[in-house]
């Protein structure tokens, strides 16, 4: 079965008021991210990845340089569907409940965790992205390179930043620390999170 296109969680425009315009939608999901399916869609097309998962194929590719192309498609397949739901009107400030009690357990704060993922989403250099992942039991802040998952890796992601540039250009143009403090400030679907700590 062919993979899909999902729907954004929201309007295009329903983020408006946070700085993220409907513009950048368009572009961001309506090109980028549909350009994403339609290329993965064509490489498996007739192979034994077709009948797959998105997350089989991810890890089943990773690590094979013949199939970089299918892995770099079908990982920001994921990579970008996951990131529309961590952010929602209304959204940022700091979580609470569970969430919240773990992360001051694990980063000793919520200052503590802003720092890392600040840190971790401006000094990954180029294209990629920044994650909260749990892994081993721990939240950890990490980051990837292009369209690099941690779940590759064995953890589970919680939550994620795009830091490609065409995801903030429209908005931010090349003031990526700003786009990064909105996405703190205003933007992250705690809720969301939280659901992905409670089902991991």
């Amino acid at each position: 079965m062919a993979f899909e296109l999902p729907a954004l969680p929201y309007p295009a425009d329903a983020l408006e008021a946070s700085k993220m315009s409907a513009q950048t939608f368009s572009f961001h999901h309506g090109k980028h991210h549909a350009a994403y399916v339609t290329n993965l869609n064509n490489l498996i097309k007739d192979t034994d990845l077709a009948d797959k998962s998105l997350e089989e194929i991810v890890t089943a590719t990773a690590n094979d340089p013949a199939k970089a192309g299918i892995f770099n498609n079908a990982a920001q397949v994921w990579n970008h569907s996951f990131f529309w739901n961590c952010m929602k009107p209304g959204g940022g400030g700091q979580p609470t409940g569970a969430l919240a009690e773990k992360i001051n357990k694990d980063f000793g704060g919520f200052d503590k965790f802003v720092e890392q993922f600040k840190a971790a989403a401006t000094t990954q250099f180029g294209s990629g992205w920044a994650w909260l992942v749990l892994d081993n039991g721990t939240l950890k802040v990490t980051k990837t390179a292009n369209a690099a998952n941690p779940i590759v890796d064995g953890a589970t992601p919680l939550l994620t930043l795009d830091v490609w540039e065409h995801a903030y250009y429209l908005d931010f143009q090349n003031a990526r620390p700003a786009y990064i403090e909105n996405f703190l400030s205003q933007l992250v679907n705690w809720d969301f999170v939280a659901e992905n700590l409670a089902s991991a």
